[in-house]
């Protein structure tokens, strides 16, 4: 069983490093491993590997790691009994200690040469490796290291008592990461011993050695002799310092090894000044330059599945609210318990790793948990659209192969026809188990009102399970099911707004992709402290990943809402104080039409993000002169999982326009009949490449994906979305490929005329489409929603076309609707308009 950590103070901490956690298994020992931070960001050239020293762990070199980890590989182990390594009762011998940095090197296939770097003990380890191995280092950096390590008086008699007598208290021990037979077998058997002072002659790899001028654990001389023995060495001292000195001096520590790696490349600047480390800018991303100061070119991508996520919250804020559902709450421990005793309870029924389950769920506790618990025994869920109707949710079940449907025992009529077509097992959640009775008649009425589905209660007769009785009696720890980062994670279907629905293959990594992306797309965010306010259906894409994974990759607390009324969620801004709201346009066109909406305090929302619709500029506008807060525009996705360009929160935001790619993210713009890249200024079809593109649609062989006709063509997922890229690298959103309306030798984009209507402050909503004319191409027609308690009429709005638009693109006709047609998410459904 892994330790928890002792002795850190976790302020600037940017990276989780147990998501970056790999084990290495000891040569010799079974059973045993030791724990590396593997972090491999996009493009990196160069490895660096930190060796903690004596009691220490990899966290020692917090600072390090988050400021290198931008441009350099980085690894660094916990020596074997040290921080979360296991502790095998070994002699912990520098030969012992050498063959796990050799193992360490071979089984994470580190470069023919690499950079290494040892703190106290760790660095005598370096030294060590370096004269024994110098052909496989590019340079060694040694901090706060000495030419011997002379125990004083009362801690050489301390080392004689049996470590038995130490067990009682070792609990209450000082910030010692080490169990005390390591401790005590390490300093009897190896450091107490070492003599560097030849060692360090024989150093022939370039050496930077960094001191602190008040380091007195040892004496004096061990530390300053050091630099002279080294040939040609380095030497730097800090100051103000004592042992720690990457602690205590981490800036100047970072200035000082980035000067000493970088030493002799052309155009880097070897300031005084700290930098923030960013890869180089390629020439064809001019939107790297807009990123905000503390946004990531790229993000490291560890190589865990997504429910570490939620472990790793379970373990770090075990006690903070990991869900809010109508006043009942969750933590993440028992978040955590839960999603394992519904793993447990599936695989009990026989689901194994690869086998889909369905989860037709709204916002509530038991959607999650029914998530993740799929996830963690190596299940795939598998989300219909949140407008998916009962036969499209028959036949997308037959489609993917489902074993399971987790539904609502409220929802019994959508059970009882999947019964009716489909062999599978059937699992009910019971919303009352969540909420009080009053509550719960509120909710039965609220989903009834939104048309969720029929409120026929499963009952004994439907022959499923109940979700509650199946955990009743599993345990609530980790199943032993190992799920790899490349395994496939979930399949979302699209919308089906333009063609039939498809089912999108997403991987772990393609999910924990996304979910970091974003992550670090908001700047001050701090783990731990932040309350998103979750609305939008987490069976929806962008509901998946902005309003459940991101939050539990962040051990933030969730307010589940499962159906959007105005005023609840207006009161749970008021009560809950959320941090982050994301949200689709309807959802901030509601809030601006609330009277006082200003006395609900919606000051706490650091940032609400719009997406799955284009957002309207007066809307934005509006939303923010109304509540003081940043609204901006964001573009994804189901196939890329799906957030791939957002405006920045920090730095240059550019109102009508989806914003920049986001971390690890490329774009470009196409010639429609060519598929030329097309230069800046011009329209085209936009495509996009990362990490976070899915791998293809269910059903779909890689023959398929080879045609012509393929939305992914050597990595590029071609969007069908018209766009334009300006001069800052900032894509705006035209039109969809299939609304483009064709008028005579024209095209006209919906947008265009869209955002003109809405100028007019009588216009609440708006949608353009093209209509058959009879003659060749189509005439323009808006629907227009007028805003209610005003007197507009279809002439004034023409005269407003007729002055801002090409005679082509002015309306031939304007209807007015009370409401337009929408999904789910509030996406206005053109096609039911054209069909009309």
């Amino acid at each position: 069983m892994k330790r928890k950590l002792r002795g850190l103070k976790r302020q600037a901490i940017q990276l989780d490093y147990s998501l970056y956690r790999v084990d290495v298994p000891i040569r010799g020992l079974s059973d045993v491993e030791l724990s590396v931070v593997d972090i491999w960001p996009e493009g990196a050239e160069k490895t660096i590997m930190f060796v903690h020293g004596y009691a220490g762990c990899a966290e020692t070199w917090e600072y390090q790691i988050n400021h290198f980890a931008r441009e350099y590989r980085i690894v660094a182990p916990d020596l074997r009994g040290h921080g979360q390594s296991d502790a095998p009762f070994t002699e912990y011998t520098m030969p012992e200690l050498i063959g796990d940095i050799n193992t360490i090197a071979e089984e994470l296939g580190l470069p023919e040469k690499f950079i290494l770097a040892g703190h106290s003990f760790g660095g005598s380890i370096c030294v060590e490796y370096a004269t024994a191995h110098p052909e496989r280092l590019e340079k060694l950096i040694l901090i706060a290291t000495a030419g011997e390590y002379p125990l004083p008086r009362a801690a050489s008699w301390l080392s004689r008592v049996p470590a038995a007598a130490f067990r009682p208290w070792w609990k209450y021990r000082p910030r010692w990461n080490a169990e005390i037979h390591v401790m005590k077998r390490m300093m009897l058997n190896n450091m107490r011993q070492w003599q560097g002072w030849p060692l360090l002659r024989n150093i022939r790899t370039p050496t930077l050695i960094i001191t602190g001028e008040r380091d007195r654990y040892f004496p004096r001389h061990v530390f300053e002799e050091v630099g002279k023995m080294v040939p040609g060495a380095e030497v730097i001292d800090v100051g103000a310092s004592k042992h720690k000195v990457q602690l205590e001096r981490h800036q100047a520590v970072n200035r000082a090894i980035e000067r000493f790696i970088s030493a002799g490349e052309k155009g880097r600047r070897l300031s005084w000044r700290e930098q923030t480390i960013q890869p180089k800018r390629p020439a064809n991303r001019p939107w790297l330059k807009r990123y905000g100061k503390h946004t990531p070119h790229t993000v490291p991508i560890p190589r865990q599945p997504l429910h570490r996520f939620l472990e790793a919250a379970a373990d770090n804020v075990p006690k903070r609210t990991a869900t809010v559902f109508y006043g009942s709450k969750l933590t993440y421990q028992q978040l955590e318990w839960q999603a394992n005793q519904f793993a447990h309870a599936l695989h009990g029924l026989g689901i194994r790793p690869g086998d889909r389950v369905m989860v037709v769920l709204p916002n509530l506790p038991q959607m999650i948990i029914a998530y993740y618990a799929t996830l963690k025994i190596g299940g795939v869920v598998v989300l219909p659209n949140p407008d998916a109707d009962g036969p499209a949710i028959i036949k997308q079940i037959r489609q993917t192969g489902a074993q399971v449907l987790v539904t609502l025992r409220e929802f019994g009529g959508l059970a009882r026809a999947v019964q009716a077509h489909v062999p599978l097992i059937l699992i009910f959640a019971d919303a009352r188990e969540a909420v009080s009775a009053h509550v719960y008649k509120q909710l039965m009425a609220r989903w009834e009102a939104a048309g969720l589905g029929q409120q026929e209660k499963a009952d004994k007769s439907y022959g499923g399970y109940l979700m509650r009785r199946l955990m009743m009696d599993a345990s609530r720890e980790p199943p032993d099911v190992k799920v790899s980062s490349e395994d496939l994670a979930a399949v979302l279907y699209t919308s089906g707004t333009t063609d039939e629905p498809k089912g999108v293959r997403l991987t772990h990594a393609n999910l924990v992709a996304n979910a970091l992306q974003t992550r670090h797309w908001i700047p001050d965010l701090h783990y731990g402290q932040e309350t998103f306010l979750s609305v939008i259906p987490l069976t929806h894409s962008y509901g998946m990943t902005s309003a459940m994974n991101i939050p539990i990759a962040l051990g933030a607390t969730i307010v589940l809402l499962p159906v959007f009324e105005l005023k609840q969620v207006l009161n749970d801004i008021k009560q809950y104080r959320p941090t982050i709201f994301p949200g689709v346009p309807s959802i901030y066109m509601a809030i601006n039409q609330a009277p006082n909406v200003r006395s609900y305090e919606l000051s706490s929302i650091k940032a609400c993000i719009s997406g799955a619709a284009p957002l309207p500029i007066e809307v934005q506008e509006a939303f923010e002169k109304l509540t003081r807060g940043r609204l901006v525009e964001g573009y994804g996705l189901t196939e890329a999982s799906p957030v791939t360009h957002a405006n920045p929160l920090e730095g240059l935001r550019k109102v009508g326009s989806i914003g920049i790619p986001i971390p690890n993210t490329d774009a470009k713009i196409v010639d429609l009949v060519t598929g030329e890249d097309l230069p800046v200024g011009q329209i085209g079809e936009l495509l996009v490449k990362g990490p976070q593109v899915m791998q293809g649609y269910w059903g779909q062989t890689n023959k398929d994906e080879e045609a012509p006709e393929s939305v992914l063509k050597d990595g590029w997922l071609y969007t069908g979305d018209m766009a334009v890229m300006d001069d800052d690298g900032y894509f705006q959103i035209i039109s969809r490929k299939r609304d483009t309306i064709f008028a005579g030798d024209y095209s006209v984009y919906p947008r265009d005329v869209e955002e003109v209507l809405y100028e007019n402050s009588k216009v609440m909503e708006v949608a353009v489409v093209g209509v058959e004319s009879g003659e060749s191409g189509k005439n323009v027609k808006a629907f227009v929603v007028p805003r209610p308690g005003t007197d507009l009429s279809k002439e004034e709005l023409l005269d407003l076309c007729r002055k801002r638009l090409e005679e082509y693109a002015v309306p031939w006709d304007i209807e007015f609707r009370e409401e337009l047609p929408k999904s789910f998410v509030g996406k206005v459904l053109r096609r039911l308009l054209v069909e009309e």
